[in-house]
């Protein structure tokens, strides 16, 4: 299934009447409440249905939303030593309905629109979920305007109410999670080529650099060495590696003596430039304009294999699972898989007509993998993964 970039969806109908309609026949039909409103797709006017919930006796408590035992937890994609070198889980969904007296009560299929701003009272207690995430689909939340150019770069650095957005204008601009406005304007002296976070840590590629930020302490580096262009940055092992305009890959340690980022090592191999990194186990994978993508072994920093099979620069990386996805110009996404010695070999090719630019992955609402996948023609598709 394919959607345009543009995030333009189709609008629902909600009718807001309290109670059923003047007149309706008085039957059991009369003290239920209206699935479809709940759905918040009723058109039925009027309707014989209550539009409202049931007071709060006739509830029972919903569960904690992010713990609670129905709870959907869904892993990252990138567990494991993903670009971000994280792990971990994000707990989506919405957990089940609780019953009072035979009867069985869905959970409204929204949100709550005051815990979406930021100010419900209820808490836990309120009837709403407080969750963003409820539909099968993907919907445009809210669009941030403001990057003059185009936006390379998004991060949201563990323990921070502000999502990050870099911009070949040449700025890092900061977005207020609850309300969605601008709350400040970094520049960083070149275009913004990518951009991490790492617990605290925000890390921005820019030409011949890459800053630093910490943003609990609100320390700032600069570390020199890269030659151009930094166009991808991914975290392994303990450390921090850059893909340069040059096609080397260079690395920095973090050090608690100097508390500072220290060289660790440059590894060449690509004959152009490196734009696309990603760590997955004690691998870092790089693709290139040279058309191959390189497996780096994290404990020794050598290439252990060069992979040939792309046709044109090699825009993007994913690690999931036991797989490597890659997608390229050549208008291919590619799965890779493991052979019996250790080698990865192509297992399934996919053919678009327009070159992919970059993939991230994510479960849906049934926790089923779906691969997302951004095109040269301005769309964004998704894909079920093959089994």
């Amino acid at each position: 299934m394919d959607f345009e970039a543009d995030g333009r969806f189709g609008n629902k109908r909600v009718h807001n009447r309290l109670g059923p309609a003047p007149g309706a026949a008085s039957s059991s039909s009369s003290t239920k409440v209206c699935i479809h409103w709940r759905a918040g797709r009723c058109n039925r006017f009027p309707c014989p249905f209550l539009h409202s919930e049931l007071p709060e006796a006739a509830t029972t408590k919903r569960p904690n939303q992010r713990d609670g035992p129905g709870g959907h937890v869904w892993r990252n994609p990138n567990s494991g030593g993903g670009g971000r070198g994280g792990g971990g889980f994000n707990k989506w969904g919405r957990g089940p309905g609780g019953t009072d007296g035979g009867v069985r009560h869905k959970v409204p299929d929204r949100p709550c629109k005051f815990f979406l701003a930021g100010d419900c009272t209820y808490g836990e207690k309120c009837r709403y979920p407080h969750t963003y995430c409820m539909s099968n689909s993907i919907t445009l939340l809210t669009p941030l305007q403001g990057h003059e150019k185009v936006v390379t770069g998004i991060a949201l650095p563990t323990g921070s109410d502000k999502l990050y957005s870099g911009s070949k204008d040449g700025t890092v601009r900061l977005w207020d999670c609850q309300t969605g406005q601008c709350a400040g304007v970094l520049p960083v002296g070149g275009e913004v080529g990518c951009m991490i976070s790492e617990g605290p840590w925000l890390f921005v590629g820019i030409p011949d650099a890459v800053k630093v930020w910490n943003m609990q302490t609100q320390a700032e580096m600069n570390l020199t060495g890269p030659t151009g262009q930094v166009y991808a940055l991914a975290i392994g092992n303990e450390l921090l590696f850059a893909a340069t305009q040059d096609g080397r890959i260079l690395a920095w340690r973090f050090s608690t003596v100097t508390n500072c980022f220290e060289p660790a090592a440059s590894l060449t191999g690509h004959q152009l430039a490196v734009v696309s990194l990603i760590v997955g186990g004690m691998r870092l994978y790089s693709g290139s304009m040279d058309k191959t993508i390189r497996v780096w072994d994290l404990a020794t920093l050598q290439c252990i294999q060069t992979l040939s099979d792309h046709t044109n620069v090699v825009m993007s990386l994913l690690c999931w699972d036991q797989f490597l996805l890659s997608c390229s110009l050549d208008q291919t996404i590619k799965v890779w898989a493991a052979t019996e010695s250790g080698n990865l070999e192509v297992t399934y090719t996919h053919k678009e007509e327009n070159g992919a630019l970059a993939l991230t992955g994510m479960p849906d609402a049934q926790s089923k993998p779906v691969l997302v996948c951004s095109l040269n023609d301005n769309t964004v598709r998704l894909y079920d993964l093959p089994s």
